[in-house]
């Protein structure tokens, strides 16, 4: 994974996309800290598939910047 790379803070949040069956796919979030346990590694996906790999990663990238706007540089991510 890791189409697109945001940082906040020691937050880091990949997006990508997923293809799906039926020529349909996915995007993808993977948020992690930067010098952190993966346990708190968390996976996202958008809800709506997409028509095309261009649109599915918008829509990653968009889920990606609303996560990390979220989370504050010392908290842990839920």
């Amino acid at each position: 994974m890791a189409a697109i790379r945001y940082t906040k803070a020691d937050w880091v949040a990949q997006a990508d996309i997923q293809e799906l069956a039926g020529g349909k796919y996915r995007g993808v979030v993977l948020i992690s800290r930067d010098h952190g346990d993966a346990s708190e590694d968390r996976e996202h996906t958008v809800e709506a598939a997409s028509d095309s790999p261009e649109e599915a990663l918008e829509e990653a990238k968009a889920l990606a910047h609303r996560i990390l706007a979220n989370v504050t540089p010392d908290e842990r991510y839920r």
